[in-house]
């Protein structure tokens, strides 16, 4: 049984599976050392079998790897961002939160990287409202933190959609984004299929940019999956270091995929669920 560090603000939920502590480390694969950056986006509300047969979503996955036993840890949305970024679950509810613990942030700039959150319909400036139009507070992680909510210049890290092709333009991506995108975009409140067309029109004509894919693995997940099964969902991984057409059936989740990316960029550990949590292997180019 892991070991939790810290207080939580509730009691969490039931994991979607058993986590059995790992004594020793796995040595990390070889092909990471290929990442240089990394680049997430976040999709909504969908079982794995539902998503893997949406054109762009298989597309991806046939081109890149696929994490077929991909699980996220618990219903609704909001805590399965939080862990994603932070190795726990501080809350299990939907109405935005303030948290005083470290995250992947942290991490970063600790070692000097820079992250940033594109969200789309964020009106800027810091907003903390629960949302506007199409966009919610809920599903950008970075904006529960304290220290990113009481310090000005870390909230300019997260930043409307847009602020992408700008930084692409001008060569000045981060080492770690995150993308969300809006509750029509993301599938929340429209279709998995809404959300794949959305997907190919929005990055493929990225993903066909070698500035944008240099040296970048590029993440596809769902937050979570419907409320009813085994909340199995979609991940796959595309870019460097990927093994082309490579599946794992290995059971990973949320905090397997936070280790991995502290294991890209060698930041060390949150010490919550992602300290005895495995990086993600079989799927890399050597």
């Amino acid at each position: 049984m892991r070991i939790f560090l810290c207080c939580l603000l509730v009691a969490a939920p039931s994991f979607a599976r058993p986590r059995a502590v790992v004594p020793v480390p796995a040595p990390a694969p070889a092909g990471i050392a290929e990442v240089k950056r990394v680049f997430v986006v976040v999709l909504e509300n969908e079982n794995f079998d539902n998503a893997i047969v949406q054109p762009e979503l298989a597309s991806l996955a046939a081109r890149g790897a696929l994490l077929s036993f991909y699980y996220a840890l618990t219903h609704p949305s909001q805590p399965n961002y939080i862990a994603l970024i932070s190795g726990a679950i501080f809350v299990i509810g939907s109405q935005p939160v303030t948290l005083p613990y470290s995250h992947l942030g942290d991490l970063l700039e600790a070692r000097g990287l820079s992250w940033k959150a594109y969200a789309e319909g964020y009106p800027g400036g810091c907003f903390l409202g629960v949302g506007t139009g199409a966009y919610v507070r809920r599903h950008v992680p970075f904006l529960s933190f304290l220290d990113v909510q009481s310090d000005p210049a870390r909230c300019t890290r997260v930043v409307p959609d847009a602020q992408l092709d700008l930084d692409l333009a001008r060569r000045a991506l981060p080492d770690f984004a995150l993308y969300v995108p809006d509750l029509n975009h993301d599938g929340h409140d429209t279709s998995v299929a809404v959300a794949d067309a959305w997907l190919r029109t929005r990055f493929e004509p990225l993903l066909a940019d070698p500035n944008f894919t240099a040296g970048l693995l590029f993440i596809v997940l769902f937050d979570e999956g419907r409320p009813a099964g085994p909340n199995r969902v979609y991940c796959a991984f595309l870019g460097a270091g990927v093994r082309p057409g490579s599946v794992s059936f290995t059971p990973y989740d949320h905090y397997d995929l936070l280790r991995t990316i502290e294991e890209i960029f060698h930041t060390g550990t949150l010490q919550r669920f992602d300290a005895s949590a495995r990086v993600i292997g079989e799927v890399w180019t050597h």
